[in-house]
């Protein structure tokens, strides 16, 4: 019986030592990355041109007291049509915030591109004031291309 009893514990013992040493990669693997997520999520005619609608999400793990970024609009043919400040004011730390531009002469059916230029504007108390460019995440739920 002894003879069992030896190899039984030492399997336990091993495998007790491998899941211990797998609990931080799981830990790890869940904790948030901050980010800053930007969705371009509807680009709709407007009587004043072309509504665009972002879905913004901000997991920088602070408020941001002011958001603004330069974008340029390209059109069907791929050149740049136009650049403007988009300014998404105020978002708080762990906040989803939906928040629409109307761009008067614009198109919605030529913009085949949306490229976030720069951010003009990124505050907020303990943010690095290139956080908003290098924690950006983008995505788009239309046939527009969107990205940096």
């Amino acid at each position: 019986m002894t003879s069992l009893t030896t190899p039984l514990r030492l399997l336990t013992s091993m495998l007790a030592m491998s899941l211990a040493m797998m609990v931080p990669a799981w830990a790890q693997e869940s904790a948030p990355v901050p980010a800053l997520t930007l969705e371009l999520n509807g680009a709709q005619p407007s009587d004043k041109g072309c509504r665009l609608t972002f879905v913004v999400n901000n997991n920088l793990g602070a408020d941001l007291s002011k958001a603004a970024f330069e974008i340029a609009l390209f059109n069907e043919a791929g050149v740049v049509d136009r650049l403007t400040v988009l300014d998404f004011k105020e978002l708080p730390a762990g906040k989803t915030k939906v928040t629409r531009f109307d761009l008067a002469g614009t198109e919605c059916s030529k913009v085949s591109r949306v490229l976030i230029n720069s951010a003009t504007e990124c505050t907020g108390t303990g943010v690095e004031p290139n956080a908003c460019m290098r924690k950006l995440k983008t995505d788009t739920k239309t046939g527009i291309a969107f990205g940096v």
